[in-house]
């Protein structure tokens, strides 16, 4: 037998990106909404299944569902761009601006795939680390920007996992350390709607800016795995070069367009989550634990006097999965609990009050 073909070198260093699918009564580790979308809008889909001509590609420019999504965000069309998940939007990011010879900014902790991706389409990652309380560290930012150039610089806000939200200032800071070497900068906004206030107010044709966004959270479309980018035209042009043709199905593109139609429906599970975090955090903060406060669906959380593994272990044990951040660049003894319904938090709380107990 031959010998068979050897992956990259640098591809058979990493390890893929993982959450544990493990079969328990309440989930809360991957920040899905725990609320599913209206009737209304499955019977939207529903019909568009009806009305697909599935022997014939999609568009190929994604017209209708770019419109829509520029109408609500109040930018033309031409400054959206849509993908199979935003994990997709970052990819095409870093294929058209990143590669070989090339450096891609993170400060950890963050969320993963942003350096994930970067590697994999073969950039440099240049990491910086966030301050002992998890704040984003303006001195460190500055540090990796004069020292590294790159390309790309990532700010996750609200952060993943953390759930910190970065200012106007902050974020208007960074962008101008960006332009200054020539760099662009992404703001990822996968739980923006749940945040104080976005990005998408310093979105300007002649900045170096882009924000994304998914209907994985705020829309109850995780299943659906669809993302977006809102920038400047001229980023938009470029990504429209590299990514994939007719990337985006007909389905995921209708799906996309009906989902607008229901934007209060959104706004109100953002609102019922966003109460229910503040009953979760303050019953949290009742326990032997660090909690950061969270402006996203999720509260990272640190036992003081138990083994983050252990209590991990311990509520799957009870049926109930949280992420584990222990490994993560500097969250050690982390976990990172998922927003629920009042029922499945309840479930949480007993099982944990019960462990740390």
């Amino acid at each position: 037998m031959a010998d068979r073909i050897a992956p990259r070198d640098d591809i058979a260093m990493m390890d893929g990106y993982h959450s544990p699918q493990v079969q328990v009564d309440v989930r809360l580790n991957t920040n899905e909404s725990p609320l599913p979308p209206p009737q209304a809008f499955l019977d939207a889909v529903a019909a568009a299944v009806e009305g697909t001509d599935w022997h014939r590609y999609p568009d190929r420019q994604a017209t209708e569902l770019r419109g829509r999504l520029a109408a609500q965000h109040g930018v033309a069309p031409g400054q959206v761009f849509v993908a199979n998940g935003s994990n997709e939007v970052l990819q095409t990011l870093s294929l058209a601006y990143g590669g070989p010879g090339r450096s891609i900014a993170v400060f950890e902790p963050t969320y993963a795939m942003h350096s994930q991706i970067a590697r994999i389409t073969g950039a440099t990652v240049a990491t910086g680390f966030r301050g002992e309380d998890l704040a984003l560290d303006l001195d460190e930012v500055r540090r990796i920007i004069a020292e590294a150039r790159p390309a790309i610089t990532y700010l996750c806000s609200p952060n993943n996992p953390t759930g910190m939200v970065e200012t106007a200032e902050t974020v208007t800071e960074v962008l101008g350390l960006v332009e200054d070497v020539g760099g662009l900068l992404v703001v990822d906004e996968a739980y923006g709607q749940f945040a104080p206030w976005s990005a998408l107010e310093l979105l300007s044709e002649d900045r170096s800016l882009v924000v994304t966004r998914t209907y994985s959270k705020t829309w109850s479309m995780a299943a659906a795995r669809l993302g977006y980018l809102l920038g400047p035209t001229w980023v938009v042009d470029e990504l429209e070069k590299v990514v994939l043709p007719y990337h985006l199905d007909a389905l995921k593109q209708a799906a996309g367009t009906a989902a607008l139609d229901f934007v209060d429906d959104m706004e109100r599970r953002v609102s019922i989550l966003t109460e229910e975090r503040g009953r979760v955090d303050a019953a949290l903060r009742d326990l032997p634990l660090e909690v950061w406060p969270s402006a996203a669906n999720f509260i990272l959380f640190r036992p003081t006097d138990a083994d983050a593994d252990d209590v991990w272990q311990a509520l799957v044990d009870r049926s109930v999965l949280v992420r584990n951040c222990s490994s993560w660049p500097g969250l050690t003894g982390c976990l990172r609990v998922t927003i629920g319904t009042a029922d499945e938090d309840d479930r949480f709380l007993t099982a944990l009050r019960e462990v740390l107990s």
